[in-house]
């Protein structure tokens, strides 16, 4: 028997709550900035809350990288800019809210 989605009340296999949510998605800025002993990190800011751990987490494996969420932003160790806003695509968040700049 499957599951019932809690916001919805749809079968979990036909919910598509977590697409929406993803879709109504302000602005998500990327930038990279320097941290203890001047090392390069990525920073992601703007991701739901509720999404922010998974999103993390997949960015983490798909990348190579260690990191950490907290604060309401993903925080990645290295310069990931190149290649985040085509993984953060194929996660299912609209190309035009990806906003990236160099360094803040």
């Amino acid at each position: 028997m499957s599951s019932i989605c809690p916001k919805c009340g749809m079968p979990k296999e036909l919910c598509v709550c977590e697409e929406l949510d993803k879709q109504s998605t302000t602005k998500i800025k990327v930038y990279t900035t320097k941290a203890k002993f001047k090392k390069l990190v990525t920073i992601v800011e703007g991701i739901d809350p509720h999404q922010i751990d998974n999103t993390a987490k997949m960015l983490k494996q798909k990348l190579a990288c260690g990191g950490t969420a907290k604060e309401g932003m993903i925080v990645l160790q290295g310069d990931h800019l190149k290649s985040i806003a085509k993984i953060l695509m194929e996660l299912g968040y609209p190309a035009e809210s990806i906003e990236i700049t160099k360094e803040a």
